[in-house]
């Protein structure tokens, strides 16, 4: 009898660890489920028509985030979407998204949870506290060879890599407006991790823009992507090149700037809205100043537009051999300094001597 009493113990002790094995393992899909942007069918659960919901996906809507931080305006050129539906639409989704007051102390627990991309080099990680911010637009800017496409295949790599070792676990999007994308430059990065070569390859969507149109269109497709996959990482080299050569002189200035200020704006709300680090790089014009014996100096183009849409702006320029200077040019949060590094064959090390 007690040798029976002792296994109908042991049975049901088992039993309860199992179950509780069950509701842990339901809370951390349940939590899983609360992070990230929220599906733009739930919706439906909002009293909006499944139909509806179809329609402002077929225009580029993929989570209710990217709903609620639209105009009416914008919503309304939504084929199939009176005044009426817009309102409903938007009461629905604003609902279902933070956008009201809050304190800072909210804030600041929430900006605990922003992932830093690791740059490969120590001493631009201590430079950038960490890395590449998630959430936000950093970006790159300088003459040729000082970096700037290095650093981003570079960040396609470590953002595979595991949180614990500077990554973001997630996959990446490169966006290539001057052809210089190398995979080869992947495989190579990752091999110093001990990464699968194939498996990173696979890991990083590419596309060629081939105008400041199509350039526009994908972010719209990106949108879609990152609303089914988890993405870490949206590179656009450069974000600035065929605005040079499809708009020209003084008389098409205002609509570059509009057409550029649309773009940028697009970059802020996916960085907001699926919390990918954003990295643009951009280029360098002389600015010949007034005063005789001052010279020239380099700035980067784009004016005020792309000054404000920037949350980070850092200066890459040349030093000696293979090392490169990169500056914090602007930034919310970052001391004005600068650091050292080097452009290796695998990749973005610290400074050689």
């Amino acid at each position: 009898m007690s040798k029976q009493r002792g296994r109908k113990a042991k049975q049901v002790e088992e039993e309860k660890e199992e179950e509780e094995e069950e509701e842990d393992v339901q809370v951390v899909a349940e939590e899983e489920e609360d992070t990230g942007p929220t599906p733009i069918s739930k919706l439906e659960e909002c009293g909006i028509t499944a139909a509806d919901v179809k329609k402002l996906e077929a225009a580029g809507y993929h989570t209710v985030e990217s709903v609620a931080y639209a105009t009416k305006k914008d919503l309304q050129k939504v084929k199939g979407i009176s005044e009426v539906k817009c309102d409903k639409v938007l009461e629905a989704a604003s609902n279902m998204v933070q956008m009201s007051w809050t304190t800072a102390a909210a804030v600041h627990d929430a900006r605990k949870e922003i992932i830093k991309l690791s740059t490969g080099a120590e001493t631009l990680n201590t430079l950038l506290e960490g890395g590449f911010e998630s959430g936000s637009i950093t970006e790159l800017f300088g003459e040729f060879r000082t970096g700037k496409t290095q650093l981003c295949h570079q960040l396609c790599v470590t953002c595979q890599l595991p949180m614990s070792s500077g990554g973001g676990e997630g996959r990446a999007l490169y966006i290539d407006t001057e052809g210089n994308f190398r995979p080869e430059r992947l495989i190579s990065i990752a091999e110093r991790y001990g990464l699968d070569s194939q498996d990173v390859l696979k890991n990083v969507a590419y596309a060629r823009a081939y105008n400041s149109d199509h350039q526009s269109r994908l972010l719209v497709e990106a949108s879609a992507m990152m609303a089914t996959d988890h993405y870490a990482l949206l590179v656009v080299d450069s974000a600035t090149s065929l605005y040079r050569t499809d708009y020209f002189g003084r008389g098409e200035l205002s609509n570059r700037q509009m057409h550029l200020a649309r773009f940028l704006r697009t970059l802020q709300k996916l960085a907001s809205e699926f919390g990918v680090a954003v990295v643009i790089t951009n280029q360098v014009v002389a600015k010949v100043e007034g005063m005789p014996g001052q010279g020239e100096t380099k700035i980067p183009i784009g004016g005020h537009i792309m000054a404000h849409a920037s949350t980070t702006r850092l200066m890459l320029k040349k030093h000696k051999g293979e090392n490169r200077i990169c500056k914090v040019y602007d930034s919310p949060c970052l001391a004005e300094s600068e650091a050292l590094f080097s452009i290796n064959k695998d990749g973005i090390g610290d400074p050689k001597d």
